[in-house]
C-alpha cells in the first residue's frame, strides 16, 4: 500500500480519526510499551526470587550474631572496592534482619581538624565493636591505601607509614580476639560505567554520584595499581583479603554472606544450605595478585 493510499484511508482509533500510517505507528508504539512492561515484570519477578533466596542465609547471619552475643566475641567486616562496586547494597542485605542492638554500620566522612592531629588509626579504633557486636565498615582505614594517595589527600610519607604499619595493626587486632573479615568488591570498568550512567539519570540514585565517582573512570588504571599494592602489602595469613567479583550484584551479595558465615565457628541451623562460595565469584587475595600479575606480563599493565 502506497503512502498516498495510507494517508487517504482514515480509521477511528481512541476517538480520533487516524490514517493507516498513523495507526501503524501507534501499533508499533504499543508493541514497544508492551515489550518494555513485560521485561520490567520479568526483572521484578527475578529480583523478588533472588531476594527470597537470600533469606535462609540471612537467617544464618542471625544465628551467627546470636553466637557472638553469647560468647561476647567481637567482629569487624571491612567493605572495600571501587565506587559502584556494590558495597552498600551488600551491607543492607547482610544486616537486613539482624538485631540492631548488636551491629553498627560505620561510614566515616572527612577527618576533623582534631582527627588530623591524631594517630591515623585512632578514629577507626573509636568505632571498634564491644563484646557481642559486629561493626561493618563501609570503607575503612584502607582509604589511605587507595583513594587518598590518588587524589592527594595524604602525603607520600603518610601513605608509606600506613602501608608499613597496617599489617602489624591488624595482627594485633586479630591476636586480641577480634574476628576480622576483609572484603574487596571488584567490578569491571564497563559495568562501573553502566552503573554511573544509571546514577546520573535516576533521581533516586543521583545522590550517590560524587566528584570522585566522576573521575573514577578516567583514573581507572591508578585505582588498579593502588589495589595491587594494597593486596601485595596487606594480604596476610592473619588478616587475608577476599575479593568478591561483583558485576552480578545478586551473586556478589550471596557469596559475601557465605564468606562471612564461614568466618565464625557458630552452630549452623540449616544444614541443607550450600555454604561453599562460588569460585568464580570469591577469589583469595593471593590468587587475585597472581591474576593481576599475569595480566601485567601479558599486556604490560594491570586491567582488573
Amino acid at each position: 500500500m502506497s503512502e498516498a493510499v495510507q494517508s487517504a484511508q482514515l480509521v477511528t482509533f481512541r476517538g480520533e480519526q487516524l490514517s493507516v500510517a498513523q495507526l501503524l505507528d501507534e501499533y508499533g508504539k504499543l508493541r514497544n510499551e508492551l515489550a518494555k512492561t513485560k521485561q520490567e515484570n520479568r526483572t521484578a519477578v527475578t529480583r523478588r526470587r533472588q531476594e527470597k533466596s537470600l533469606k535462609p542465609f540471612q537467617a544464618e547471619l542471625i544465628c551467627l550474631q546470636k553466637y557472638l552475643e553469647e560468647t561476647k566475641s567481637r567482629m569487624i567486616i571491612l567493605f572495600e572496592g571501587r565506587d559502584a562496586a556494590g558495597k552498600g547494597g551488600t551491607i543492607r542485605r547482610v544486616t537486613r534482619y539482624m538485631n540492631e542492638k548488636h551491629y553498627r554500620v560505620v561510614a566515616l566522612g572527612k577527618p576533623t581538624e582534631e582527627q588530623r592531629t591524631q594517630w591515623f588509626f585512632q578514629k577507626y579504633i573509636a568505632q571498634f565493636p564491644r563484646g557481642g557486636e559486629i561493626v561493618l565498615f563501609d570503607r575503612s582505614w584502607y582509604n589511605r591505601a587507595i583513594v587518598e594517595p590518588i587524589f592527594g589527600f595524604c602525603t607520600t610519607k603518610e601513605y608509606e607509614n600506613f602501608m608499613r604499619g597496617v599489617v602489624g595493626f591488624e595482627k594485633d587486632v586479630v591476636r586480641q580476639g577480634t574476628i576480622l573479615v576483609k572484603l574487596y568488591f571488584s567490578v569491571t570498568k564497563d559495568e562501573q560505567e553502566r552503573r554511573f550512567e544509571r546514577r546520573k539519570t535516576d533521581p533516586l540514585r543521583q545522590w550517590k554520584l560524587s566528584e570522585i565517582d566522576v573521575q573514577a573512570q578516567d583514573r581507572w588504571d591508578e585505582f588498579t595499581h593502588q589495589k595491587h599494592e594494597m593486596l601485595k602489602r596487606s594480604h596476610t595469613a592473619q588478616a587475608p583479603w577476599t575479593v568478591i567479583r561483583s558485576n552480578n550484584k545478586y551473586r556478589a551479595r550471596l557469596n559475601a554472606m557465605k564468606v562471612i558465615l564461614n568466618s565464625v565457628p557458630y552452630e549452623r541451623k540449616n544444614l541443607e544450605l550450600d555454604y561453599v562460595p562460588d569460585p568464580e565469584i570469591v577469589i583469595s587475595g593471593a590468587r587475585e595478585l597472581e591474576i593481576m600479575e599475569a595480566q601485567m606480563l601479558r599486556e604490560g599493565r594491570f586491567t582488573g
